[in-house]
């Protein structure tokens, strides 16, 4: 049975919760529903990733505390660190564009590799106890365009570097977890992965919805470089709800420390670039696109993951269906940029219409 928003409250009203990365599309989601269950909310950050961002958007109406800080920055990572003595720590931070990779390879491995070793290495002489989630990616598995999803089992590699960098640094963590971790009780650690994440309030470049959204507003066509492509596609209140569930269980039973899991939709029910496009116009009329093919970058086609750990160990699956990921996503920016309603309320409204799922 799924757990609840009541128990998820109980369980992180109070608590000083960090997450790396806050001000990104995820992190920035995250934070929102750690205030929603009443946790005091630390977040480090470099810098915003965006202009419009979701997070800059609804800071006014969140209280929590940030710092502008440089994951590969260690000594004042590890300051930040030790003042703040999180009881839980969400790592979000990573330079996440594929695109970007390409043009700037060494940010990406800096900060992808770079900033998750920083974190592992803190944690390594870390005396309070503390609940660790590494956010890595579906992208950490060596894609070999297969209908068989991956599990947590299966191996790991990328082409391009982002996913290189990723799959790196979920190896990093894997290594250190046998080197250091094994004996230190107090330090609790999992992996999660994850990817293709939509939802109201992302305008990263180069991936498909921004793309769409930010073309749109202004009546032009978007450039579809691949229609027939499958992803998992979820929303990410579900991704959201995934990582505080599995720190939920983390923080209870130690069997699941050191463990990775996989958080995606069904995989049986895959759907192309090209459904996502019809499904979106049906809420956004003036919506229009062409196919334009790409030349110059590798990109994968297909790409499943396997979540039936996390539906047997933490009795998580995803809540919304194909239809309502891509209806809240699109209503979310409709009624952003035609009805000028807060994204602050924008946002609440949908993680409360998630709740009454739940229930």
């Amino acid at each position: 049975m799924a757990i609840s928003f009541k128990k998820l409250s109980k369980k992180f009203s109070g608590k000083k919760v960090l997450v790396t990365g806050h001000t990104g599309f995820k992190g920035s989601w995250l934070v929102l529903i750690l205030k929603f269950l009443g946790a005091k909310v630390i977040g480090v950050s470099d810098k915003l990733v965006s202009s419009p961002s979701h997070f800059q958007l609804i800071k006014n109406r969140i209280n929590i505390k940030n710092y502008f800080c440089d994951v590969r920055n260690i000594e004042k990572f590890k300051k930040v660190i030790n003042k703040e003595k999180p009881d839980y720590i969400y790592h979000l931070a990573a330079q996440s564009l594929v695109k970007k990779s390409y043009s700037n390879p060494l940010e990406t491995w800096s900060t992808n590799l770079g900033g998750t070793i920083n974190l592992l290495e803190i944690l390594r002489t870390y005396k309070t106890s503390c609940v660790v989630i590494f956010i890595t990616s579906d992208k950490v598995y060596k894609n070999i365009e297969t209908k068989k999803p991956y599990n947590e089992n299966s191996v790991l590699g990328g082409y391009d570097p982002y996913s290189c960098s990723k799959s790196s640094a979920d190896l990093a963590i894997q290594s250190y977890i046998q080197s250091y971790f094994i004996k230190k009780k107090k330090i609790k650690i999992a992996i999660a992965r994850a990817g293709n994440v939509v939802g109201g309030g992302d305008w990263s470049s180069d991936r498909l919805i921004p793309d769409c959204i930010k073309s749109w507003s202004k009546s032009k066509n978007v450039d579809i470089r691949q229609p027939n492509s499958t992803r998992p596609w979820q929303h990410v209140i579900d991704i959201v709800y995934g990582y505080l569930t599995l720190s939920y269980f983390l923080s209870i039973n130690k069997k699941l420390n050191h463990e990775a899991f996989n958080f995606g939709p069904d995989h049986k029910k895959n759907h192309k670039v090209k459904e996502v496009i019809a499904l979106m116009k049906k809420n956004w009329k003036k919506a229009n696109w062409k196919y334009k093919k790409n030349k110059t970058q590798k990109e994968s086609v297909l790409l499943n993951l396997d979540s039936r750990k996390a539906i047997l160990k933490l009795s998580w699956k995803p809540i919304l269906k194909f239809k309502d990921v891509i209806e809240y996503t699109t209503v979310w920016y409709k009624n952003y940029y035609e009805k000028k309603i807060d994204t602050y309320d924008l946002s609440v409204n949908q993680i409360k219409k998630f709740e009454n799922l739940l229930n």
